[in-house]
């Protein structure tokens, strides 16, 4: 294996070369952090996607692509005398030896997980106490995924003693929300359409919270189901030598019924 302190110095240098103002590629130089911030959300999707694909050969430059977001973000803060990269690495240092007593200090290790996880959660109130965040729900960041962020959302609510008790009443309140959406689409009002769709959103995430689903992974799991099925229909038209587009949705939904009742057997 390579030295990671030599790599990732050889990374900073590159990424400084790229940027600089008289030397530098013209792209690099005209980005800023908040056209660099899309990338970098898609990159840790693509390092997820690998890791779900099992895609062991394509993670290393995966996290590579990742890797350069983050020497990139530090790049442009250095050159502002924000901070640099080894500002960025001694913070997750501080933060993770600070979180794990257990570990880096005198607290015992022997504790359950959930325990764990109640201390963990205790060190970050202090931390977002110490940032002025005394909100219940600051500091749950605004990039993350909508529905991620709906189910930490409701989690730091829940903590706070506001949640329903069982799955029961959140089934009622998804039937309450499915009844305004209807009354919603009827009313030909965009806008309020939009704003009941995201209240059922919003009540699905509370749903998988409490059946201790991960909606994001449940979604990808559909996606995939979907994608597989839908290529089905594809492959079994071209055996006809047709297309989707040549046949009737009557023909597509058969074929989709047998793909269906081939996976299950």
């Amino acid at each position: 294996m390579s030295d990671a302190s030599e790599e990732t110095r050889r990374l900073i240098a590159i990424m400084a070369a790229l940027r600089d103002p008289r030397t530098g590629c013209p792209w690099d130089i005209e980005q800023d952090f908040a056209t660099i911030a899309p990338s970098t959300i898609e990159e840790a999707h693509e390092v997820a996607d690998a890791i779900a694909r099992q895609a062991w050969d394509e993670l290393p430059g995966e996290l590579g692509d990742l890797l350069l977001q983050v020497v990139f973000h530090a790049q442009m803060a250095s050159e502002k005398g924000m901070f640099d990269f080894a500002d960025a690495a001694r913070a997750i240092s501080d933060k993770l030896v600070a979180r794990h007593p257990h570990v880096f200090g005198d607290e015992s290790r022997e504790k359950s997980a959930e325990q764990q996880v109640k201390d963990w959660e205790a060190i970050k109130a202090q931390e977002r106490a110490a940032k002025a965040e005394r909100g219940t729900l600051d500091g749950v960041a605004l990039g993350l995924p909508a529905l991620t962020r709906a189910v930490k959302l409701q989690n730091r609510a829940a903590r706070v003693g506001f949640d329903w008790p069982a799955t029961d009443q959140v089934l009622d309140k998804l039937r309450e929300e499915t009844a305004e959406l209807v009354a919603a689409r009827d009313s030909a009002d965009p806008g309020h359409l939009a704003e009941e769709f995201g209240d059922l959103l919003f009540v699905m995430a509370n749903l998988a919270r409490h059946l201790r689903i991960d909606p994001e992974e449940a979604l990808r799991g559909a996606n995939a189901k979907f994608t597989r099925r839908f290529q089905s229909i594809e492959a079994a038209l071209a055996a006809q030598s047709r297309r989707p587009q040549d046949s009737t949705l009557e023909e597509m939904d058969a074929l989709w019924d047998a793909a269906k009742a081939a996976e299950k057997t």
